[in-house]
């Protein structure tokens, strides 16, 4: 079955005039530059069935060429997408339904009329690609490299395309993301995995992108490092999604989500003891932190500011003009590929990462909940943001993992945590008398005396 793997990363014109002559490429660029004009007809019912079982069905003009394409969803991480692909040749830009056997054809849809097939918008853009090409250690990578400038058209709403594709011809995946992230080093490039497909049906349904990615379903028998990289991997999918979509429409929402996804990112890295090294993670910290400086102060004043909340989309414009978003996204990528927090640990971490999910999240559950000595802040709770770290750790945990694990009233657990976790961010002044009540009804539930 033909498949095809690729990374596109959003751009600004800007950008993809510079990757034409960024020294990387140059050096590497076996072909040169060819130009060409791709104009996309995409189909589907007027219900949007094929969109429904996440299948793109195109017809594509590339010179004299007239080319059919199914796609399915596949695989898609992080901006990394893997998908099943079937093309065909035609004599003429017309649909030919019969190319569509159960070869091809989702089973989702076995029932489907071809009949109904209906042209629904375009994709038209100018494509500039080469090929790349360098030695990695003994084995030969290839990739094409496209730069695509044009238009998504969709009845009355139109949206630019303006994006790098780096598709893997001959290779590891892991080259696409380390490419990408050495131009993302001098570049903003914004790894995305919304297709041209999506962003046509988008025009036609802002929430037809959907945003939220379903939660990794860990069990007590997985061991620690196949749920570190599980959690990773969702996370930053997840803020990726967000990202674009904020990006798309502003709602503010998506900006609180997003943030989300990033603060548990910082607390799922802070967590992992011996089995993730600090050394492995030192860099990825250093871009998390300045994130988060930045925009959780933010946040948290458009909570109650709306002048705040109308200048944000702004504000994360500019952002996404600048190379860390980027960077961040590709060397979290490339470290989860690679599970990095495993090549260089001692033989306890060794043992910390193999441990079954099942026996090391209530061991590290307990411990947290030890030092977050809240019985203390009782008497002090003007100080009780000081421990919200440390609360961060064992909520990131407690949202995506606690049914892997034996606890007592998980779900009232994460709860209440995540009550005072929210009081912890809001000004003492207001939430005083809130923190003294939450810290009551937490330290005398039954689940936080059991996990104690």
């Amino acid at each position: 079955m033909p498949k095809e793997t690729e990374i596109k990363l959003r751009a600004s014109r800007e950008t993809l005039a510079a990757l034409r002559d960024h020294p990387l490429l140059k050096k590497r660029n076996k072909s040169g530059w060819s130009q060409h004009e791709l104009l996309n007809q995409y189909y589907d019912s007027v219900d949007r069935q094929l969109a429904a079982a996440k299948v793109a069905l195109r017809v594509r003009r590339d010179g004299e060429q007239f080319i059919q394409t199914l796609k399915s969803r596949g695989q898609s991480v992080a901006g990394l997408s893997e998908r099943n692909e079937w093309d065909w040749q035609l004599p003429k830009a017309k649909l030919d339904p019969k190319k569509l056997t159960d070869e091809c054809w989702p089973t989702a849809l076995a029932d489907f009329d071809k009949k109904q097939l209906q042209p629904i918008f375009t994709t038209d853009f100018v494509r500039q690609k080469a090929e790349i090409a360098w030695g990695r250690g003994k084995a030969k990578v290839v990739i094409e490299a496209a730069l695509d400038l044009g238009k998504v058209v969709a009845g009355e709403g139109e949206e630019e395309i303006c994006e790098l594709e780096l598709e893997l011809r001959e290779g590891e995946p892991a080259a696409l993301l380390e490419l990408a992230a050495e131009l993302a080093a001098d570049l903003p490039l914004m790894p995305c995995d919304i297709s041209k497909a999506e962003r046509g049906y988008r025009l036609f349904d802002a929430n037809s992108y959907s945003v939220s990615l379903p939660a990794p379903e860990l069990t007590a028998e997985q061991s620690l490092d196949d749920a570190v990289a599980a959690l990773g991997w969702h996370l930053l999918g997840s803020s990726q999604r967000l990202a674009e979509q904020y990006r798309f429409n502003g709602h503010w929402r998506l900006l609180v989500d997003w943030l989300q996804q990033l603060i548990d990112l910082r607390a799922l890295l802070s967590s992992l003891g011996q089995a993730a090294p600090r050394a492995c993670s030192h860099e990825l910290r250093e871009l998390l932190d300045a994130l988060l400086a930045d925009w959780r102060p933010r946040v948290l004043a458009g909570r109650d500011n709306d002048s705040l909340r109308q200048n944000a989309p702004a504000l994360f414009a500019a952002e996404l003009h600048g190379t860390r978003w980027g960077l961040f996204s590709l060397k979290l990528s490339i470290w989860l590929l690679n599970r990095s927090w495993t090549v260089e640990r001692n033989n306890r971490g060794n043992r910390q990462g193999a441990a079954l999910l099942g026996n090391w999240l209530p061991h590290l559950l307990g411990e947290e909940a030890k030092g977050l000595q809240l019985t203390r802040y009782q008497q002090q709770p003007e100080d009780l943001a000081e421990q919200l770290p440390r609360l961060e750790r064992v909520l990131v945990w407690l949202r995506l993992a606690r049914n892997a694990a034996e606890l007592v009233e998980a779900d009232r657990l994460y709860g209440e945590l995540s009550k005072l976790g929210g009081l912890m961010t809001q000004p003492l002044e207001q939430s005083l008398d809130a923190r003294l009540e939450q810290l009551a009804t937490l330290i005398s539930s039954k689940s936080w005396k059991a996990l104690k």
